[in-house]
């Protein structure tokens, strides 16, 4: 069968090529999707507002006893420096942080192969059953996180441990722990690595854990705080709450992702068909990654989330890399050919508006001083926002970055004052009934807000208070002007 092949002149330009491609579409995807109007719907609205108001968290929210520090001050201090710079509003940082950070997620993991284009058959799986690309577009710090993991998963299969590693590891994890906070979990990574036999990694790993953990920790000027804001934070996160359906979403169990066992088989049934001679699954510490975070996930999705489907994602790109090293030659117009197909696909795949999933934030209402029919029913100097859903203390202090009030609720339940806990467990419990926000209402003083999602057509009812159907979708309530 004839089969056209490129001059010769032109088979230099093929790599070069594939690189720009799969680069570029790296970059185009967060750009596209920015492009809708897209805004992430949790902590990277909070963090970015938080860079511009200034003010550190009990200025914004009510805390309890359980705040001690702010575990992601490293990147508060990123973005309130980038701020400065540029003078962008929270929005613009938003913007940034999601564009920077997806980009980074997916082009780091670039160099560590040989065909970069692998990386993107393992976008496209992780894109069509999970919801991981999804959050490659939060804008949060823990992408970084994530980005250091399947790197150190990666130069485990393509380098020997040394010092030259050692160093990398030690200021990949530090800056990472610096600006996520989250330095306890990389145990994970560490036992994977031992489970796997791979003993001089393990070792290496943990060194450089230790010791860029122990710089970060320095960074922060208060090394001591640090170490203990983090684990506190996941401590009371999941230990306060009777339940799991009052935690937050990423911290309930998983369902098992019973596409992502699939998947999983269909990459180890690849690799008994090719006769892989790359080394055995039980020998990396990748598989063994998927498979302890996959059992994790049953108590906590974040497990999987973070650091399985990760783990996934590096299984699947090397595997496709070694069949593509088999049967497509570097310089080949097939690959060439070959890559722009998946750079299309890619492209089609993750900006697609399926279900939403990209324009939600559209139909977002915001609660702000410019709307005339919200004039005297925001707080008031020193008031306090209450409400049990922590939509409306993101969406609200991202748009009132300045504002003069705090926040009941803010991005953690445990966080709050015990008493005003046990009442916000109750309204979850209660499934939001009225009676249930009780004792907030005998605690609202003049300059407060209760704020309860609702239609237009029933107000709240909670007679105590007086109540305005401002902006769609939300009733705020103040105590009465006039007593009668």
């Amino acid at each position: 069968m004839f089969e056209f092949e490129l001059p010769e002149r032109f088979r230099r330009y093929v790599p070069p090529a594939v690189w720009l491609m799969v680069a570029a579409v790296l970059l185009l995807i967060p750009m596209k999707i920015i492009g809708y109007g897209y805004l992430p719907g949790d902590d990277a609205l909070r963090h970015c507002a938080k860079a511009v108001s200034g003010k550190p968290w009990p200025e914004i929210l009510v805390v309890g006893d359980t705040f001690k520090f702010d575990h992601n001050l490293g990147w508060h201090a990123l973005l309130g420096a980038v701020h400065r710079v540029t003078n962008w509003d929270a929005e613009g940082l938003v913007i940034f942080s999601v564009v920077a950070l997806f980009f980074v997620v997916n082009a780091a993991m670039l160099p560590w192969l040989k065909r970069p284009e692998a990386w993107l058959v393992a976008l496209l799986a992780a894109m069509i059953v999970s919801d991981l690309p999804q959050r490659f577009m939060l804008g949060r710090p823990f992408i970084l996180t994530t980005t250091v993991l399947m790197s150190i998963l990666f130069a485990s299969q393509n380098a020997k441990p040394g010092l030259k590693i050692f160093a990398l590891f030690t200021a990949m994890i530090g800056a990472c722990t610096f600006f996520h906070g989250v330095w306890y979990l990389w145990a994970l990574p560490i036992a994977a690595f031992i489970f796997a036999g791979q003993f001089r990694w393990a070792a290496l790993l943990a060194s450089a854990w230790l010791t860029g953990v122990f710089c970060s920790a320095l960074l922060t000027g208060h090394p001591a705080e640090y170490f203990l804001a983090a684990f506190d934070m996941m401590r009371f996160s999941i230990g306060k709450h009777a339940t799991s359906r009052t935690m937050v979403t990423e911290f309930q169990p998983f369902g098992g992702d019973i596409l992502a066992v699939i998947i999983l088989g269909a990459v180890v049934a690849l690799r008994l068909w090719t006769k892989a001679a790359t080394p055995a699954f039980a020998r990396n510490p990748a598989f063994w990654l998927v498979c302890g975070c996959w059992m994790l996930g049953f108590r906590v999705s974040r497990f999987w989330e973070d650091w399985g489907w990760p783990a996934l994602m590096v299984l699947i790109a090397m595997e496709v890399q070694f069949l593509l090293l088999a049967n497509f030659a570097a310089d080949s117009l097939r690959r060439l050919l070959l890559a722009a197909i998946l750079t299309v696909a890619a492209f089609f795949a993750v900006t697609s508006d399926l279900n939403s999933r990209w324009t939600q934030s559209l139909t977002w209402t915001f609660l702000t001083p410019d709307v005339p029919e919200l004039a005297g029913w925001m707080p008031d100097a020193g008031g306090i926002l209450y409400s049990a859903d922590m939509g409306v203390f993101y969406q609200t202090f991202f748009k009132n970055p300045h504002g003069n009030w705090r926040y009941q609720l803010g991005y953690e339940p445990s966080l709050m004052p015990a008493d005003d806990f046990e009442t916000y467990e109750k309204i979850l419990w209660n499934n939001g009934d009225a009676k249930a926000y009780a004792p907030w209402v005998e605690k609202m003083k003049p300059a407060d807000r209760l704020v309860i999602h609702g239609n237009g057509g029933q107000r709240p009812n909670i007679p105590q208070l007086e109540w305005n159907y401002g902006v769609s979708g939300m009733w705020v309530g103040r105590t009465p002007r006039t007593q009668p």
